[in-house]
């Protein structure tokens, strides 16, 4: 039998970070809610607090459910340290905090998801922090600025909602070469479809609400790295500060994540059959996902990505107003802010991804008002298909009739 981390990702999803957790010759990890953890030896509950030795003191640090998750999301993404957070904002909030401070310089792209924006547009620059934002997939622009010298380079690839990429692989090294932190958020693809640390990232990030727990019943956020030094910078700024992880929470996205590589595989097949049939429709403008060869960011997905993902968008003739009319049509599809669910999941930017945006701002990012995100559940492919065109078909029709 394989060691552990000799074995398949598939294998490290349902078997990884579960042994030293496991009582009474249970199967499964259990939810351990006790807020504290008591000790009669006054020397073994100093050296316990102090990090000393392993164990666990107070709910807000540490808990065994929690750690549970976060060896599993360790053993996935091959890195050798991570923390986790109530969310996953939670997670990309307090990892800027931890490393940015008033005069610093953070470099990323425009294609954020939309709370990350929120972050670089209002927050960050009440500290002082100045934000350089380059065009996705613009490599060029990103190194020029790189050149001119920053502490943090912030990576989101595939973006929320365009799926655009961005060379990880590249735009570290460059980041490297001037002695910038570089952070990238793995959420949509997954550890399954890409492992930033092998491509020089230094932190991964996941909104595990989304793909990690899959099933839209858990929230939470987690971050890894090969350096501890700096996950345990932000472990501390976040035992401090307090967004932690619940272990419910913690319970639920383990339970999810046995399941991650056969969610995962079967939404990006569903993806891609979505995506190629919504590039025949005349009512579709533009359709986005890394898979498809008119993707203008293919080659690069092609060489970073073991698989292009369930997420994908695309822009509709007649804006706002065609959305409103499809979306209802839709019969096995969940019209929710929400993504990487065993359903399928769609909604518009505007009320989804980048809510917290003025139109001039989604404007400016590249989101067309009439953009609908499309999370691809592990339904069967052929319906998903047969669901949208059905729902275009009619669409199409009242449009023809009232035109």
């Amino acid at each position: 039998m394989k060691k552990e981390n000799q074995a398949q990702i598939g294998t490290k999803a349902v078997w990884a970070g579960e042994k030293d957790y496991l009582v009474h010759g249970a199967t499964q990890v259990p939810v351990i809610p006790s807020v504290a953890f008591g000790y009669d030896d006054m020397d073994e509950w100093y050296d316990v607090a102090i990090g000393k030795k392993k164990g666990h003191i107070y709910g807000r640090n540490t808990n065994p459910t929690v750690q549970a998750f976060e060896d599993k999301v360790k053993a996935l993404e091959g890195a050798e340290a991570g923390t986790s957070f109530s969310t996953g904002m939670a997670a990309i909030s307090n990892t800027l905090y931890t490393f940015l401070f008033p005069g610093d310089k953070v470099v990323t792209i425009k294609d954020t998801y939309g709370g990350t924006n929120k972050l670089f547009t209002e927050f960050l620059p009440k500290l002082q922090i100045e934000v350089v934002f380059c065009e996705t997939g613009n490599h060029q622009q990103i190194e020029e600025e790189l050149q001119k010298g920053c502490n943090m380079l912030y990576l989101e690839t595939p973006t929320n909602p365009t799926v655009k990429i961005t060379d990880i692989k590249r735009s570290a090294e460059a980041a490297k070469a001037v002695g910038a932190l570089v952070v990238v958020d793995n959420t949509f693809a997954t550890p399954i479809n890409q492992t930033p640390l092998e491509l020089g990232a230094d932190l991964v990030i996941h909104s595990a609400t989304k793909f990690l727990g899959g099933h839209a019943d858990a929230l939470g956020g987690v971050v890894v790295g090969n350096d501890s030094s700096l996950v345990e910078s932000i472990y501390h700024y976040r035992e401090i500060n307090g967004a932690t992880m619940d272990p419910w929470a913690a319970y639920l996205l383990l339970r999810g994540m046995k399941t991650l590589d056969l969610r995962v595989k079967r939404q990006a097949e569903n993806a891609g059959r979505l995506a190629e049939f919504l590039e025949t429709s005349d009512l579709v403008e533009s359709v986005y996902y890394p898979g498809l060869p008119t993707h203008p960011n293919h080659e690069i997905a092609c060489e970073q990505m073991r698989g292009f993902g369930g997420m994908l968008s695309f822009a509709v003739k007649g804006g706002v107003e065609t959305v409103r009319e499809l979306l209802p049509k839709l019969e096995y599809a969940n019209r929710a802010a929400n993504l990487g669910a065993v359903e399928t999941t769609v909604g518009p930017a505007r009320t989804t991804s980048h809510v917290e945006c003025t139109p001039e701002e989604r404007a400016a990012m590249g989101i067309p008002e009439g953009l609908i995100r499309v999370s691809c559940g592990i339904e069967d492919g052929e319906d998903i298909v047969a669901d949208f065109k059905q729902a275009i078909e009619a669409v199409s029709l009242l449009l023809k009739i009232e035109g």
